[in-house]
């Protein structure tokens, strides 16, 4: 069959909640050209040939709710625009991008669909589109098509671009809380919180992790000295710099002894049980390769490295290591053992998805000096039944939380609080850890900052454990979720001076707030910035600001359609109206339902102890009282609209104007009443813009008395009020 190819028109990553769902997804218009005219069931082996490439599209629900879902439609016939958001999913999760949304949609125009995907980072998102395409045409045109090398690439985008294993498990914990997160560079550093509420976490570091703690554990001799000041059990040791003070040091601490280097981590450079000149000497060399400086030799302890994870005041994971052997068979040299005997383990791997590393005799520094004291190289043949110890350190990837004795996880945790660290992973040695230290010649050998968590979240053997969840209450408590009180105002009405009187209102309560609006950035009551700062890069100076106890934003229907709200969820929602549908018609929409779907965009992220402000006069914006989670607050210019007036005999809230006065009604009872003749004539010829802006300040707490004295203060001339 003879087809153009499958056109992306324009492709939009929207980084907020939008028409399509909560989260950040890329939306594509795609134009599937003369393919309109050929569903899936019409074009002979699509089926098969697009599900040989992707085996994975059989768990896809789609429109039927259930496993195969997707299979059904597919075979049943459905168009190219469909196919292309499922197969964009799929490989995004082949990747190692776990994703699941996905939305296609039809235009006014034939053959061009709004399609929509959940992504989890922007450029991963674009490529999987662009290599979903290909693969798309590659089977329908059955076309030879390497699936296999478009995954790898994608996955390979995956590792260097998303967030890695550790930090992602943080901020999914954040995530279960309802803790808001931002991305505050290309690497691990994450926001988590908003505004003076917010915590910053850079994988297992803190905002709390002290630069000098970190300092302190990088000093190894140092951290020995002070943990063996407050009772710490730790090995004794000594500082070199040759192979002959190595020598000489051992001789003085007594064999057998380890070697690492000052600054090492990771293992990386440590030889252990070393016995004689010529190991500790070589031993010597390797630790001062790996660490670039200074050698540290001490006392050898017998047992298994454990490392135990501190968070805060408690150890909320252990993990033991093993030795690995392998076993002769007299025809195969160490590598070749090796490769059978412990790279076939399939929890052994190169990547950070591994918890066991593969091994390279022939490669590693460490595995070649522990081959050489037994006198063989990584192509030494062993005999038959001839054990091999190929690594003595590392592989502690295996769960022993549940066994850790209270007096174990005290010295661990001391030892954090002693160097000052408040994510901590605490090595000891030790031959049982479920035993008292006391009964056992165990000790402290290392405490690290920025400790590795993979261990603990897939251990080799064992259960997985909860690290972020520790992490977000140790940062968050078990209550908070790092928000502050967020207000977006939506509309066509008056809404950047209705979003600059709200912030007006809030700063004389005595609260940090900042304004984005398309007036400029407002912090407090001083303008900082002219431009228009409605857009999503703008807005978000105000969530980032450390100061801020509250925030508003003003919001276009085209800033919700080109790039999504700039905060996830929001304590007040103001809608003014449903309008402006003649300025968007380049984004297709030229129905008033399709507007209303974008304009509902402010009242679904409203939070269950929100509040709606909603324009009771405007029988759409009222329709949207049964989308929010929270409360609706009222408002209009008569008492005897049917919204205010039912609404009322509920005992709820409503703002209308009777006899020259704002009444703030709860119930049928009037809590206040604010004189529109006290006001300024531009403001009192807008009693619906001072509404809104007055219900949204009494939805945030504020006292009516000081919101009458606010308006009357306000100036929306930027020359009088600075």
């Amino acid at each position: 069959m003879t087809t153009k190819n499958i056109q992306l028109l324009r492709v939009t990553h929207l980084r907020g909640p939008n028409i399509w769902t909560y989260r950040p997804v890329i939306e594509a218009w795609v134009d599937i050209g003369a393919l309109e005219d050929f569903p899936s069931n019409t074009i002979p082996g699509f089926y098969e040939r697009l599900t040989a490439m992707l085996p994975g599209l059989a768990v896809h629900r789609c429109g039927v709710g259930a496993p195969g879902g997707f299979l059904e439609r597919l075979r049943a016939g459905t168009w190219a625009a469909h196919i292309l958001e499922h197969v964009v999913l799929e490989l995004q999760n082949l990747a190692g991008m776990r994703t699941g949304f996905g939305k296609t949609r039809q235009t006014s125009v034939r053959g061009v669909y709004k399609m929509a995907f959940r992504t989890r980072q922007e450029q991963v998102g674009r490529a999987a589109l662009d290599t979903g395409r290909d693969l798309v045409m590659a089977a329908i045109n059955d076309q030879p098509y390497d699936q296999a090398a478009a995954v790898a690439r994608l996955h390979d985008l995956v590792d260097s671009l998303c967030l890695g294993p550790s930090t992602a498990h943080i901020v999914e914990a954040a995530t279960e809380r309802g803790i808001p997160h931002l991305r505050l560079t290309e690497g691990n550093l994450v926001q988590l919180g908003h505004g003076a509420g917010q915590r910053r976490i850079w994988t297992a570091e803190t905002d709390q992790t002290s630069a000098i703690a970190e300092e302190i554990a990088s000093d190894k001799d140092l951290t020995k000295s002070l943990l063996q000041s407050c009772g710490v059990p730790v090995p004794q040791g000594q500082v070199v710099n040759s192979a002959q003070e190595a020598w000489e040091a051992a001789q003085d601490i007594g064999l057998p002894v380890a070697l690492k280097p000052y600054d090492g981590n990771h293992g990386r450079g440590v030889s252990l049980d070393l016995k004689n000149q010529k190991d500790i000497e070589a031993a010597f060399l390797l630790a001062q390769r790996k660490g670039g400086g200074s050698v540290i030799v001490e006392q050898f302890i017998a047992g298994n490295e454990h490392r135990l994870l501190v968070v805060g005041k408690r150890v909320v994971a252990a993990a033991r290591g093993e030795t690995a052997w392998v076993t002769g068979d007299g025809r195969s040299n160490i590598i070749e053992l090796v490769d059978r005997q412990i790279n076939t383990d399939p929890r052994r791997g190169t990547g950070e998805d591994a918890p066991l590393n593969s091994l390279a005799p022939q490669d590693g520094a460490e595995i070649i000096l522990e081959l050489e004291r037994q006198g063989l190289t990584a192509y030494s043949v062993p005999a038959l039944g001839e054990k091999v110890l190929i690594q003595r350190n590392g592989n502690v990837a295996f769960d022993v939380t549940d066994l850790v004795h209270p007096s174990v996880a005290a010295a661990a945790t001391l030892a954090a609080r002693v160097v000052g660290l408040d994510v901590a992973g605490v090595d000891l040695v030790l031959e049982d850890v479920s035993r008292p230290l006391t009964e056992q010649r165990g000790a402290v050998i290392e405490v690290n900052a920025s400790p590795g968590l993979l261990a603990h979240l897939k251990p080799a053997d064992g259960q997985p454990r909860p690290i972020g969840k520790a992490i977000i209450e140790h940062l968050f408590g078990t209550d908070k979720t790092g928000r502050i009180p967020v207000v977006g105002v939506t509309g066509t009405r008056d809404t950047t001076r209705i979003a600059r009187l709200v912030g007006w209102l809030v700063h004389i309560s005595g609260r940090q707030v900042g304004v984005a609006c398309r007036d400029g950035f407002y912090l407090g009551a001083r303008q900082v910035d002219s431009r228009d700062s409605t857009p999503w890069d703008a807005a978000q100076r105000l969530l980032v600001n450390r100061s801020l106890e509250t925030a508003v934003f003003e919001n276009s229907s085209r800033m919700i359609l080109s790039e999504g709200l700039p905060y996830d969820k929001c304590s007040v929602g103001v809608v003014t109206d449903v309008g402006g549908m003649e300025a968007l018609a380049e984004f297709h929409i030229d129905h008033m339902d399709k507007l209303y779907n974008v304009v509902r965009t402010q009242i679904d992220v409203i939070l269950p102890h929100g509040t709606a402000v909603l324009n009771a006069a405007d029988p759409q914006v009222v329709e949207m009282a049964s989308l929010c989670d929270g409360k609706i607050i009222f408002y209009g210019p008569d008492p005897q609209l049917e919204a205010i007036a039912a609404h009322r005999a509920k005992g709820e809230r409503a703002l209308f104007v009777r006899d020259g006065q704002i009444v703030l009604a709860q119930g049928m009872q009037e809590a206040a009443v604010i004189a529109l003749a006290s006001m300024k004539p531009a403001k009192a010829e807008k009693p619906d813009m001072l509404m809104a802006a007055v219900a949204a300040a009494w939805a945030l707490g504020i006292d009516p008395e000081l919101i009458a004295a606010g308006l009357r203060a306000f100036e929306s001339d930027l020359k009088k009020q600075n």
